[in-house]
C-alpha cells in the first residue's frame, strides 16, 4: 500500500511541474529566505529550528512510544538501526514530495500557502480536478492516505492498549473497550475547540484547544519522551548501552557500535534537552 502511494505521489509531483504556478511555488518551497528565517514574528531562527525538530519528533512518532510499538513487531532477522534509516528516508521522501505537489498548486490556484494541514484538502482537489485522470488518481491518493493514517492510528492505540494490559492485567478485549471509551471522551475538548470552546484558550501563541493540545504533545511530551528513551538506553541506571546494543544489533543490517555511545549518552541528550526547553518557552516569547 505504501509503495502504491509513493508511485501516485511521484506522478502528482511530475504533474505539478507543468502547472502555471510551478516556478513560483517551487521557488517558495525550495529557495531559502533569510528574511523569513530571521522574522521576529516567528521567534527568528530559534523558533524555526524548534518547530522543525518538534515536527521531526512528531512525524517519526518518537517519544510517546509509537515507534517502539512498530519496532516490537519487527522480526529478529532485521537490525533496528537499518530499519530506522529506511523509515527516516521514506518519511523524508514523502514530506518533500508532498511539498512538490502542494506548493505549485497553491500558486496556480491562489490557495493561501499558510493554511497549514488543511492544504492537502484545499490544494490537491484542485489539482485532481484539473488534471487528466484526476478522478482516478484523486480517489487512489486519498484511499492510500486513509490506509496510511489508519496504520498510524492503530500503532498509537496499540501503545495505549499494551500499557493498559500490562498495568492492570486486563484482557485485550476489556482494555480495548475501556481505552476506546476513554478516547471518545478525551477527544471532546478538541472537537468543542472548533465550536463552543473556540474562545477558551488564549495563552501566548496558543489560540485554541487544538493549539494547546498540539503544544503539549509536540513541544513537551514528544521531546521529553525521546529524552527518556535515549537516557534509558545509554546509561547504567536504565537498560544500559551494552544490552541496548545487543538487542538493536540482532539480525541483518546496519549495526550500532561502541563508538556511538558518547554521542548517544551525552551529546544527544543535551541536544534533545535544549529542544525541549526551547519548545516550552518559545510560544510565550
Amino acid at each position: 500500500m505504501m509503495i502504491a502511494l509513493l508511485f501516485v505521489m511521484i506522478f502528482l509531483a511530475i504533474n505539478s511541474f507543468t502547472m502555471d504556478g510551478a516556478k513560483e511555488g517551487l521557488a517558495f518551497y525550495l529557495l531559502p529566505s533569510v528574511d523569513r528565517l530571521l522574522d521576529p514574528a516567528h521567534n527568528g531562527i530559534i523558533g524555526v529550528l524548534t518547530a522543525a525538530m518538534n515536527q521531526a519528533f512528531f512525524t517519526l512518532s518518537l517519544g510517546i512510544g509509537s515507534m517502539a510499538i512498530f519496532g516490537s513487531f519487527i522480526g529478529k532477522d532485521r537490525a533496528l538501526l537499518g530499519e530506522s534509516v529506511r523509515v527516516t528516508a521514506i518519511d523524508t521522501f514523502v514530506a518533500v514530495t508532498a511539498g512538490l505537489i502542494i506548493f505549485p498548486a497553491c500558486f496556480t490556484y491562489d490557495v493561501p500557502v499558510a493554511a497549514g494541514p488543511s492544504l492537502i484538502f484545499e490544494a490537491l482537489p484542485l489539482v485532481f480536478h484539473n488534471m487528466w485522470g484526476g478522478r482516478v488518481f484523486g480517489s487512489l491518493f486519498f484511499l492510500f492516505m486513509s490506509f496510511a493514517a489508519l496504520s498510524t492510528l492503530f500503532a498509537v492505540f496499540q501503545n495505549i492498549l499494551s500499557c493498559t494490559q500490562e498495568l492492570f492485567g486486563w484482557s485485550k478485549r476489556r482494555a480495548a473497550l475501556v481505552d476506546g471509551l476513554a478516547m471518545c471522551v478525551l477527544i471532546l475538548p478538541c472537537i468543542f475547540g472548533f465550536g463552543i470552546w473556540s474562545d477558551l484558550v488564549s495563552l501566548g501563541g496558543l489560540t485554541s484547544v487544538l493549539d494547546l493540545e498540539d503544544y503539549l504533545v509536540s513541544n513537551i511530551l514528544l521531546p521529553s519522551g525521546a529524552l527518556t528513551f535515549v537516557l534509558f538506553c545509554s546509561h547504567r541506571f536504565g537498560w544500559g548501552y551494552d544490552k541496548f546494543m545487543e538487542e538493536a544489533n540482532t539480525g541483518k543490517g546496519l549495526k550500532v557500535t561502541k563508538w556511538m555511545r558518547p554521542y548517544m549518552a551525552y551529546v544527544l541528550p543535551i541536544i534533545v534537552g535544549v529542544i525541549l526547553v526551547l519548545g516550552i518557552v518559545t510560544p510565550f516569547i
